[in-house]
């Protein structure tokens, strides 16, 4: 009895490095999970009640009255899709409903809940980014733009990008204020006197160029896409902070770096070829 029980205790630590070995394999084996209009859901996301070992719990999703829901910074969304070639999720906010153009968010949300935002490097470990990590293609890296609401004291006539919302949305606190929408980068010369922020909401839909509060209101219901590029760089590059995604061939790439791998008589040889490069 006392020799089977030191085997056992010998095995243990090998039986738990096969078992996570596997690991990998037994959720790539996992079928698809499907809620509502959200079809083909796989690694790595999951549903709150698939099997443990499916998905990655960080990128976990609910299914409620059968609308696939990602719960984000405090904010719960509905998933709009997933693109599984560019690594990003499109979700929009519950509060605003299509049939309805005086419906707006429930939730505040804007760059700066991200840490990739201030701190674009591997120390940024949040599941989800607001850039799309493509350092090819630079207009591509940013992939979604701020609509804000803003209250302020007078009407504002000179200053096209301030969109009235009214007819639209009747505000109960409007009769001293007046409520504008604006798209796009705010910038400190885009304020004018008497205005401060309401509330900010997040948008990727590309036809904001155009500037109505229909079109606003069309791009809340499209939603917003934000990047879960951090996972697979972290699976194919050594150092996730030098990983980028080009839009254009839809691959992931890992820059050899410069490093001092070998020695010569006048010191320090330079390669490009040592180290790790698992780009594809």
């Amino acid at each position: 009895m006392l020799l089977m029980r030191v085997i056992l205790v010998l095995l243990l630590p090998f039986m738990f490095i096969l078992q996570q070995g596997n690991s990998s394999t037994t959720t790539s084996a996992c079928p698809p999970s499907s809620c509502g209009k959200i079809s083909n859901i796989r690694y790595p996301f999951r549903l709150k009640a698939d099997p443990k070992h499916c998905g990655d719990s960080r990128y976990e999703l609910s299914c409620e009255n059968n609308v696939a829901t990602l719960y984000l910074y405090s904010g719960k969304y509905h998933v709009q899709s997933i693109n599984y070639n560019n690594f990003t999720i499109r979700v929009a906010d519950p509060g605003v409903i299509e049939s309805n153009c005086s419906s707006l968010p429930l939730y505040w949300l804007s760059r700066s809940n991200f840490c990739d935002t201030y701190n674009n490097n591997e120390n940024c470990t949040d599941p989800y980014h607001a850039s799309s990590g493509d350092r090819i293609n630079r207009e591509g890296e940013v992939i979604f733009e701020h609509i804000f609401y803003l209250n302020c004291t007078q009407p504002i006539t000179n200053n096209s990008k301030y969109v009235k919302t009214t007819p639209c949305i009747n505000w109960p606190s409007s009769k001293s204020y007046y409520i504008y929408a604006f798209a796009g980068h705010l910038t400190a010369e885009d304020f004018q006197v008497g205005c401060h922020v309401k509330f900010v909401a997040p948008s990727s839909w590309k036809a904001l160029q155009v500037i109505s509060y229909d079109k606003i209101h069309k791009a809340l219901v499209y939603g917003f896409e934000i990047s879960w590029l951090h996972l697979p760089c972290q699976d194919h590059c050594e150092n996730s902070e030098h990983c980028y995604f080009n839009s254009t061939s839809q691959e992931i790439g890992c820059p050899t770096q410069i490093q001092y791998c070998s020695s010569t008589p006048m010191g320090p040889k330079e390669s490009t070829n040592c180290g790790k490069d698992p780009s594809f």
